[in-house]
C-alpha cells in the first residue's frame, strides 16, 4: 500500500530533482536553491535553503554516508555542501564551463561524476575534489548518469537517445545508440549485483526512461575487462507521455517513474508489472527517489511541490500483494531448518505480529494486540482464556479463528524445503533481520556486522572489497520470509 505522508511546497519554481540520505531529503529547483528536510518529520533544516548557485539547479545527490550533498547547475558548477553545517565544501567547475545537467556519487564516495550540456562527462576524485578524467559524446547533452553498485562502471544517457557504459578511465565499453527514441531522460543502476563468476562481477540491471514514453529495464553484462553488452529485459508502458525520471528502491524490488502525464508509476522491478499509478501532481513529474533505509519515496514536479509517500508492506488492494516474493520465489530444497520456525515466531516484534494478523484476515484485532504490547513470545502464549479475559475479545467466532491460526503456528512442521534466498550466506539459517550489503547480497544483520568487524572488508560471497559498510534493511525479503513461514 502506498499512502501520501506530506506535500512540500517551499520551492518557488519547477522542482528538478530529489534525493534521500538515511535521515534527510534534498530537493532542488529552477529557483536556484536546494532545500533539505528531516525525514523523521519533514521539517526543513535551519540552514535550508542552500543558495550558492547563480542559475537553476538541475540535480542533487547525497554521498552514501550522507555527510555531503552535491548539486549541479546551469552555472557550470557542481557544488559540494557539508550536511552538518550547510556550508560549501567545494565548487567543482566543469571543464569547458558548460551547464551541468546531472551528477552522481559512486557507492563508496570515492568518485563523483557529472555530465554537461556540451556532451562532456567529468569524473572527479571526490576525497581530493580534483578532476580525474573527462570523456565526451559529440553533438548531444548528457542528462543522466549512474554508478554501478560495484562502483567500477558509469552509465550515461543523452538527448541523442543513447545509453553508454564507461569504466573509471572513461573508456567507453558499450554504446546502446537507440535506447530511447528522441532522447534519454534518466537512468539508474539497480543497487544489487545480479551475478558473480570467478570472483568477478559480471551482471547488473539498469533502468532508463525517455522521450518515447517508455521505462526500460536492461541487463548490463561484462564480457571482458574492456567490453560489455546490454540486453533489453522489460519495456514498461504504464505512462502515456514522456517519462522524465526513474529510481530503484534500496532492495531493488520496486521501480518508480515520473512522467509528463503528471503521474507517478510504481512497478514490480523484477517482473515489470505496474502496481500503482499515483496522480498527486498538477503538472509534469520531473523527479523521483526512494529512501535508502526507510519505506519512503518522493516525487517532484513542475507544480513546484514535492510529494512524499510511505510504501507499506502489505497489499495494493484486497487481494493483491506487493511483489516481495518475485525475487525470492525459487523453491530449492536441501537444507534443514532445525526447529528455527518457533524461535522465529517467538522473536517477532509487535509490528511483525500486526503484519501476521493482517495476513490472516484478522485486521480488526491489530489495535487490540498493539494496545496490549503483544509480540511473538506473547502471541505463542495466548490461550482461549487470555483472549477473552485479558484482550476482551467478546466474539466467540473471532476467538476461535485466532486460536486456529495460533495452533497452525505452533504445530508448523520442521521443513527441509527452505528457499536458499531466505538463508543467510554466513550462518546458513533463516534470516530474521535481512540487510543488503554493498556487494548486493542479503545477510543476517548481526552476522554481516560481525564479519565486517572481524574480517578484512571483503564480501563473504565474492571476496571482493566492500566499497562501503553501509547496510540497507531488506524489508521485502523480511516480509517474504514472514509470509512463507506463516503459510507452512
Amino acid at each position: 500500500m502506498v499512502s501520501l505522508i506530506c506535500t512540500l511546497q517551499n520551492h518557488l519554481d519547477d522542482v528538478n530533482c530529489c534525493s534521500f540520505s538515511a535521515s534527510l531529503l534534498a530537493t532542488c529547483s529552477a529557483d536556484k536553491t536546494v532545500r533539505v528536510y528531516r525525514t523523521r518529520d519533514f521539517t526543513e533544516l535551519p540552514f535550508s535553503p542552500l543558495s550558492g548557485h547563480g542559475y537553476g539547479v538541475h540535480c542533487c545527490c547525497f554521498s552514501p554516508c550522507g555527510q555531503y550533498l552535491a548539486s549541479c547547475s546551469t552555472d557550470a558548477t557542481t557544488v559540494v555542501w557539508a550536511m552538518g553545517s550547510g556550508e560549501i565544501e567545494a565548487v567543482l567547475e566543469h571543464p569547458g564551463r558548460s551547464p551541468v545537467r546531472v551528477c552522481a556519487f559512486s557507492p563508496a564516495s570515492s568518485h563523483l561524476v557529472s555530465g554537461a550540456a556540451d556532451g562532456s562527462v567529468a569524473l572527479w576524485d571526490f576525497p581530493s575534489r580534483r578532476l580525474r578524467r573527462t570523456g565526451a559524446v559529440p553533438d548531444t547533452t548528457i542528462v543522466a548518469c549512474s554508478f554501478s553498485p560495484c562502483g567500477q562502471l558509469v552509465a550515461t544517457g543523452s538527448t541523442y537517445g543513447d545509453l553508454r557504459i564507461w569504466d573509471l578511465s572513461l573508456n567507453q565499453l558499450h554504446a546502446e545508440k537507440y535506447a530511447h527514441d528522441l532522447g534519454v531522460t534518466c537512468c539508474q543502476f539497480a543497487p544489487q549485483i545480479l551475478k558473480v563468476v570467478g570472483g568477478c562481477v559480471v551482471q547488473f540491471r539498469l533502468a532508463s526512461c525517455g522521450q518515447d514514453s517508455f521505462l526500460k529495464v536492461w541487463f548490463v553484462s561484462l564480457t571482458s575487462p574492456t567490453g560489455c553488452k546490454m540486453q533489453l529485459l522489460h519495456t514498461l508502458s504504464g505512462q502515456s507521455a514522456t517519462v522524465l525520471s526513474c529510481a530503484y528502491s534500496a532492495d531493488g524490488q520496486l521501480l518508480i517513474s515520473g512522467s509528463m502525464d503528471k503521474s507517478v508509476a510504481v512497478y514490480d522491478a523484477n517482473n515489470g508489472i505496474l502496481l500503482y499509478t499515483l496522480n498527486q501532481h498538477e503538472r509534469y513529474v520531473t523527479a523521483c527517489a526512494f529512501s535508502p533505509i526507510a519505506p519512503l519515496m518522493a516525487a517532484g514536479s513542475m507544480d513546484k511541490t514535492v510529494s512524499v509517500w510511505r510504501v507499506e508492506d502489505g497489499s495494493s488492494g484486497p487481494d493483491k500483494a506487493l511483489p516481495d516474493e518475485a525475487a525470492c520465489a525459487s523453491q530449492e530444497a536441501g537444507r534443514k531448518w532445525a526447529g528455527h520456525f518457533k524461535l522465529m515466531v517467538s522473536e517477532w516484534s509487535e509490528d511483525d505480529v500486526s503484519a501476521w494478523l493482517r495476513e490472516e484476515g484478522l485486521e480488526s484485532l491489530v489495535d487490540t494486540f498493539k494496545a496490549n504490547n503483544i509480540d511473538g513470545a506473547e502471541l505463542l502464549s495466548l490461550s482461549k482464556e487470555s483472549l477473552s479475559s485479558e484482550l476482551n475479545i467478546e466474539s466467540l467466532g473471532l476467538r476461535s479463528r485466532v486460536l486456529r491460526k495460533l495452533e497452525e503456528l505452533r504445530a508448523a512442521p520442521v521443513s527441509d524445503g527452505i528457499p536458499d534466498e531466505y538463508l543467510c550466506p554466513i550462518t546458513h539459517e533463516v534470516m530474521k533481520d535481512p540487510v543488503i550489503a554493498a556487494d548486493g547480497y542479503s545477510y543476517e544483520r548481526e552476522a554481516i556486522e560481525s564479519w565486517i568487524g572481524t574480517k578484512s572488508r571483503s564480501s563473504p560471497m565474492t571476496n571482493l572489497p566492500l566499497q562501503t559498510t553501509l547496510l540497507t534493511p531488506n524489508r521485502t525479503l523480511k516480509m517474504a520470509i514472514f509470509r512463507w513461514s506463516s503459510s507452512r
